[in-house]
């Protein structure tokens, strides 16, 4: 069976909004399936550099777009709260007329990590509290009114009316390669993504990228199995830009990545939009060759 396959693309929020907003209509121009961009404070090497919020990007995206989906990839607890992250996120829905996805994840021990004031948590308790955190979310997005006591997060008659426009609530996209992570997955998601081996370029040879994919696929169909769910409902999503793999040089290399993830069970691929002078840097005619032709070299 050929695996129908979509592309996407992440746009930082690092522009001010004169320039931007001609970065997401080009992205629906091109006819690219979905735009996200990182829900962080800050991030990495872009730390000293201008960094924009996601919710209000996406608004204005919204706004300044009619067809593509948008969506974060990821938001996570760092320095998220359910209750007025399912406000926001009724709010977006709404005003993207339904097309907004809600990439969502542990969170990682980056800048934003720590912003509040709090100690850095260990992945223990990152994955504690996106244990309860998911499962609150999902409520809070679905009833009207919720009310939960949590050790982390608690609700208190919580409102969200009138709801979301997408029903019963907006997709999640669950970000997870551990265990717990896929059993979240697997019982809340819409969609799965991943972004390869959680070690990074460094530590995985290009060669062995496809087969970390491929082993992280088969947990997630263990995980949908023990969930009494099959994994052909989930989107599997590969974020492009962690790995040693360089699928943006040229238009060929991409045909071979895509090909490749396309033959593993990946359903969408999302690749990040060029940002000059960064880790992000490529040419950005190649990548618009990319956006219109790519997928369809594949047959």
């Amino acid at each position: 069976m050929v695996i129908r396959m979509r592309l996407s693309t992440v746009i930082l929020p690092i522009h001010r909004w004169g320039e931007g907003q001609k970065i997401w209509r080009r992205a629906e121009d091109l006819g690219f399936h979905a735009a996200y961009t990182y829900d962080h404070l800050s991030w990495r090497s872009f730390r000293e550099e201008a960094w924009f919020g996601a919710v209000p990007t996406l608004t204005a995206a919204a706004t300044a777009t009619e067809r593509i989906r948008l969506g974060t990839l990821v938001t996570s607890p760092n320095f998220r709260h359910p209750v007025t992250l399912a406000k926001e996120l009724v709010s977006l829905d709404d005003v993207s007329a339904g097309r907004l996805t809600v990439g969502v994840g542990v969170g990682g021990a980056g800048f934003d990590a720590t912003a509040l004031g709090q100690q850095a948590w260990t992945p223990r308790e990152r994955a504690d509290r996106f244990d309860e955190f998911l499962p609150l979310l999902d409520r809070l997005l679905t009833e009207p009114a919720t009310t939960s006591e949590g050790r982390y997060y608690s609700a208190v008659e919580a409102r969200n009316i009138p709801g979301c426009v997408q029903r019963p609530r907006v997709p999640f996209y669950v970000a997870a390669t551990g265990p717990r992570g896929l059993r979240l997955a697997a019982e809340h998601g819409q969609g799965w993504v991943t972004y390869g081996d959680p070690r990074g370029p460094a530590d995985v040879p290009v060669a062995q990228a496809p087969d970390v994919i491929a082993a992280q696929l088969g947990k997630l169909a263990t995980a949908c199995e023990a969930h009494g769910r099959d994994v052909a409902e989930l989107e599997k999503v590969l974020l492009q830009g962690s790995t040693a793999e360089k699928p943006l040089t040229s238009l060929g290399a991409f045909v071979d990545w895509a090909g490749t993830y396309r033959e593993l069970g990946i359903t969408e691929l999302v690749i990040h939009w060029p940002v000059p002078e960064s880790i992000f840097a490529n040419d950005l005619a190649v990548f618009e060759r990319i956006a219109t032709e790519g997928l369809a070299q594949l047959g």
